[in-house]
């Protein structure tokens, strides 16, 4: 269980930097679209196909990679993960094959996928059961991750998709700072045992991967529909929609360090819980308040699913005290696979009804959560 002991902070400073440049890689593709469809014409399904190839692979695959981490220390897989993984999206407009691309959208795919269970696992040992310090290592991807689209148009809008070579700086930036966030995120060897002291609670641990699931499910939908809901609900033209986008990556930058804080002070399943709650009657403002209101309610959602976000990982790490890579590789990857299927399900019922309908039912699914977090105790020391 988490200790409030006050860890170093460099190498936390250089693992949080490191997570940054590797999930700037998690949103390159989908910021490579635009471009993929104006300049080789491809339709939008092929479009979807090379997004699919990157993020559905990277997700299934994390648990994998966490059961490995389990069985051995694999520290070189952070610097190496993150040249994969920015090989392939600076690989993605060299030639025109679409083949080709889908093959080396993958292979960054799988390097983001290699990446987290192992961070995760440095991470907690560098953080010495902070909460504050797991949130600024969260922070790091959230923000690479929001970062994508500026660096995607800053290079290829300027020099085409043939550019796109460039956009393995970050990658190289990251692997140098995952090395030397290695030198000094050692702990000694008592504290290291210590830390899988412990039996793995696996019930628990599903309900809160449940939890996961529904968290992700209401994110993905509002990450996916808010800027088009927003035109409508404010009558205001393409800026509208940027903005209530804005609104929720920023929200999230901020709640994130925000619930390490919280939970320090009022333990972490409580913060939890009333994060799931708030989310809830956030969504329903989203959902129902119309006009400039609507932005202080997208705020609001925003913070309830971000201020948990880090809290989730220690926690699934804390359940599973034996298997902590493959609790980080089922948090960050498997759970939140799983909730993005419920997107396109948005979508349909979008096309059927109208986009206020289909938003609705997400303001149940926190609320779900919350029934599957009630009957959690903190994990055992």
């Amino acid at each position: 269980m988490p200790t409030n002991q006050t860890p170093p902070t460099r190498p936390i400073t250089l693992l949080s930097l490191g997570h940054a440049c590797v999930d700037v890689y998690q949103g390159a593709v989908a910021a490579l679209v635009p471009f993929f469809v104006a300049e080789r014409a491809y339709t939008y399904a092929a479009a979807s196909g090379i997004v699919l190839a990157a993020s559905l692979l990277s997700s299934v695959v994390q648990p994998l990679f966490g059961a490995l981490t389990d069985r051995w220390a694999m520290p070189w897989l952070l610097p190496v993960s993150t040249l994969v993984a920015g090989a392939g999206v600076a690989l993605a407009g060299v030639g025109d094959s679409y083949v080709l691309t889908l093959v080396v959208v993958a292979v960054s795919g799988i390097g983001v996928a290699a990446y987290h269970p192992e961070a995760a696992r440095v991470a907690r040992r560098a953080s010495r059961g902070s909460h504050t310090a797991m949130g600024w290592f969260s922070l790091g991807g959230n923000l690479g991750f929001a970062a994508a689209p500026l660096m995607v148009a800053a290079v290829i809008a300027t020099g085409g998709l043939h550019a796109s070579p460039l956009l393995a700086v970050p990658a190289l930036a990251g692997a140098t700072l995952c090395v030397a966030a290695l030198r000094g995120a050692t702990v000694p060897a008592a504290e290291a045992a210590a830390a899988r002291e412990g039996r793995d609670r696996w019930a628990s641990f599903a309900k809160l991967s449940g939890a996961i699931v529904c968290r992700s499910i209401v994110f993905v939908g509002l990450s996916a529909f808010i800027s088009l809901y927003a035109r409508q609900r404010t009558g205001g033209g393409d800026l509208s929609g940027t903005a209530a986008l804005f609104v929720l990556y920023l929200g999230g930058a901020v709640g994130t360090v925000i619930g390490g804080t919280l939970a320090t002070r009022f333990g972490r399943l409580a913060v939890v819980r009333w994060s799931y709650a708030l989310t809830g009657l956030a969504v329903a403002g989203v959902v129902f308040v119309p006009g400039p209101p609507l932005y202080l309610f997208v705020a609001l959602a925003s913070a309830g699913l971000y201020v948990p976000f880090s809290l989730h990982i220690t926690l699934a790490q804390d359940y599973l005290p034996q298997r902590v890579g493959t609790a980080g590789g089922v948090t960050l990857g498997l759970t939140v696979s799983v909730g993005g299927v419920a997107s396109p399900l948005i979508g349909v019922l979008a096309d059927a009804t109208s986009l206020q309908t289909a938003l609705a039912p997400l303001i149940a699914v926190p609320a779900l959560g919350w029934l599957l977090l009630r009957t959690l105790t903190e994990p055992e020391p």
